[in-house]
């Protein structure tokens, strides 16, 4: 199989539900900013793929054809949290197959103010992770699952590594700190610890500053082959190393651990693909872009990624192994607690930052000697996608 390249990259900034364009608007910015930084034009993509949870049917090529009406190709995926991760999943397929030398991947999302709403209530939705959740802990209809799902991994990891109050805190504090110098970030006022632990309170240890906001903002990619980026002497390209896409198996739920149920095993199961297929292992990797959606899942995500031994999370945050100057940068971006969550564009937004941050261009934000970076998305319901960049 070939090799594919991310060769451009752009994105809006995030902003609050109600300070945005339509989902379309934001979307063409993106993909307009990615072809630009690609030096290409628009016809010669060949294929597209559009990540988005809240809109209707076609919404991608509702997005595109402001850009253009090339009559390629265009697919649209929803996979939770993850979906725009998997849309840049399928563009790589596609482009490493042969199928097409250049691919477009993109997500975006226009978000209601308050926690996602349920589109279809008369249907089955997360029934096997409700009913391990019900197991565990017990099960409120009236609370946002998300907070209950996350909210229970946090308690787990106190009763069981004594992971105290103010090491969730410290994660929101660190989000902000690092988004203080990303002019795409959605919040960028500094937080202290006695901040966080005043907010309101959510579910166990987590209070309101320990979750990622609804967003609205769009990201894209332009993904191409070996032969492409030579003939066209793309020298800022992007290797795109290894990637895995996981979903559930039976560990997820029968296990009795919410760590596991909100996917800690599904987040495993896409890193070692990843890094076998890139052929490095964890010590490799320079900064990393993790889905934070809690304070709570990115602890998880230390472990569920191998950057710590099991029950390490706390001590990596302690020592300030997550930050500048430790052993990884964790989320210089601000990451989706204080970057924002637009759930469709998070995944490409991810690797934009990370595009920056290997060709050197990520301003105050920079990792000094950056070459790899991994990128990891986990939706719920599951669906988990870790990406290995490497420059």
């Amino acid at each position: 199989m070939s090799k594919s390249y991310i060769a451009g990259v752009g994105m809006t900034p995030f902003v609050k539900p109600g300070q945005n364009e339509s989902f379309d608007r934001m979307a063409e910015v993106a993909i307009r900013a990615a072809i630009q930084d690609a030096a290409i034009d628009i016809g010669v993509i060949e294929e597209a793929t559009a990540g988005f949870v809240m809109g209707d049917s076609c919404c991608g090529q509702e997005a595109l054809y402001r850009v253009g009406l090339t009559g390629i190709p265009v697919q649209n995926v929803e996979n939770a949290c993850a979906s725009g991760s998997s849309a840049v999943y399928l563009a790589r397929r596609a482009v490493e197959s042969g199928e097409a030398d250049v691919a477009l991947a993109f997500g975006f999302e226009q978000m209601p103010a308050g926690a996602p709403p349920s589109s279809y209530l008369d249907r089955p939705m997360y029934s096997r992770l409700i009913e391990a959740a019900r197991q565990i802990q017990g099960w409120d209809d009236k609370v946002p699952i998300p907070f209950q799902i996350f909210g229970g991994a946090a308690i787990e990891l106190q009763q069981k590594h004594g992971v105290s109050a103010e090491v969730f805190a410290m994660i929101s504090v660190k989000a902000r700190r690092h988004a203080a110098h990303n002019p795409n970030a959605l919040f960028r006022e500094q937080l202290t610890v006695e901040d966080v632990l005043a907010s309101k309170p959510v579910w166990g240890p987590l209070t309101r500053f320990q979750c990622s906001p609804p967003t609205c903002g769009a990201a894209a990619a332009v993904i191409v082959s070996e032969r492409f980026k030579r003939r066209h002497g793309m020298s800022q390209a992007v290797l795109i190393a290894g990637q895995g896409l996981a979903t559930d198996t039976e560990s997820s739920f029968a296990a009795g651990s919410m760590i596991k149920v909100s996917g800690h095993d599904v987040s495993r199961r896409a890193a070692d693909i990843a890094y076998e297929r890139a052929g490095i292992g964890p010590g490799d990797i320079h900064v990393v872009e993790l889905h934070d959606c809690f304070s709570s899942n990115e602890l998880v995500c230390y472990e569920a990624l191998r950057l710590v031994e099991e029950g390490g999370a706390a001590r990596m945050v302690m020592d300030g192994d997550n930050t500048y100057g430790g052993k990884f940068v964790v989320n210089p971006s601000g990451g989706l607690l204080a970057k924002g969550h637009p759930i469709g564009a998070t995944g490409v937004a991810q690797m934009v930052e990370l595009v920056w941050q290997l060709r050197g261009s990520a301003d105050q934000r920079q990792v000094p000697g950056a070459r790899v970076g991994l990128q990891h998305n986990i939706g719920l319901g599951s669906a988990s996608v870790v990406t290995i960049l490497r420059r």
